[in-house]
């Protein structure tokens, strides 16, 4: 891991949004997304037990999934997400944002700091929970403990959504931070994508190599090859890449936990590689535990955070510049 430079205490009044102090317009779009991955999961198949990281998750065998929100077509604020998501994630736009991401820090701050800036997004419109953004990253790392799952993967149930602070670092707005992601670069496999009828307007759509089959790509290149949509996802596995001792697998949870056309759909099978092989199992084994943890009860932030600072000693530097 690279040395970082001594940071000055962040404050996290230079980052609350104008346009959305407490962030409750980001986080309706955000569980709204939850709500239809939650729809997807039911029907996800089982992951091949290898060791207790891939044992079938136990923390939700007593609930009813159908209790969840359901996703339904008729969901006008999701399906307005999505026509600025599909409309505006271009190639030129994700060469772009890549770009700009690490051009230099926008905050240097450790983990529990960075949870605490997530935490002043609050929604208050989701009836599946009233959870912080703090207590739902712990319901995460809690149900994996409570599973008996290794500590690199509870250390990854509580930091998975850290990249959402791309909301507060000058993003667009939501369409670059959340939402499920898929390859720019190539054919959209439309039929395995929500909203499939919500491209019409990509200036990618009907590009003459963009939009074939391939595009700039080569068959069997791996997953880690593409350009997959920018958002939290990509932004939290660059950050982790460069500056954690974070397992690989670890690191493909983090980057394909909302790439469901591949995981869930299985869009993009001509791309992958004897290492996606892997990449798919720990996908599939972490997600129970990120959409059905947030029906549990609330964790104590004050009591568990000892235990957690103990992993993150183990993974993440002190201080990590984001």
């Amino acid at each position: 891991m690279s040395p970082v430079a001594v940071a000055q205490p962040v404050n996290l009044e230079d980052f609350v949004r104008k346009d959305d102090p407490k962030g409750k317009k980001f986080d309706a779009v955000s569980d709204a997304i939850d709500d239809i991955n939650i729809a997807k999961l039911k029907d996800q198949p089982v992951v091949e037990e290898v060791d207790n990281a891939y044992d079938a998750s136990e923390f939700d065998s007593s609930k009813d999934k159908d209790t969840f929100r359901q996703f339904v077509d008729e969901n006008e604020g999701s399906r307005r997400f999505y026509i600025e998501q599909h409309t505006k994630q271009t190639v030129d736009f994700n060469r772009e944002a890549r770009r700009k991401a690490f051009e230099k820090p926008r905050a240097i701050m450790g983990i529990w700091e960075a949870m605490e800036m997530l935490n002043t997004l609050v929604d208050a419109s989701d009836p599946d929970t009233d959870a912080t953004q703090i207590e739902h990253l712990l319901q995460t790392a809690e149900a994996m403990r409570k599973d008996g799952k290794p500590e690199w993967m509870q250390l990854t149930g509580l930091i998975h959504d850290l990249g959402k602070l791309l909301y507060f670092f000058g993003s667009d707005g939501q369409w670059d931070v959340v939402g499920d992601t898929y390859v720019v670069g190539c054919e959209f496999p439309t039929e395995k994508i929500v909203y499939k009828d919500t491209f019409k307007d990509c200036p990618d759509l009907n590009h003459p190599v963009y939009s074939t089959k391939y595009g700039i790509y080569e068959p069997g290149c791996g997953l880690e090859n593409l350009l997959i949509t920018w958002g939290h996802d990509e932004y939290l596995y660059m950050v982790m890449k460069e500056q954690s001792n974070l397992p690989q697998s670890a690191l493909n949870m983090i980057r394909y936990h909302s790439f469901y056309p591949w995981h869930r759909e299985r869009a993009y099978t001509y791309f992958e590689n004897e290492a996606d092989k892997q990449a798919l199992k720990d996908v599939l084994a972490f997600n129970p535990y990120d959409l059905y943890s947030k029906s549990d009860s609330k964790p104590d932030p004050v009591a568990l955070r000892p235990y957690y600072e103990s992993l993150i000693a183990k993974y993440i530097p002190h201080k990590i510049k984001w």
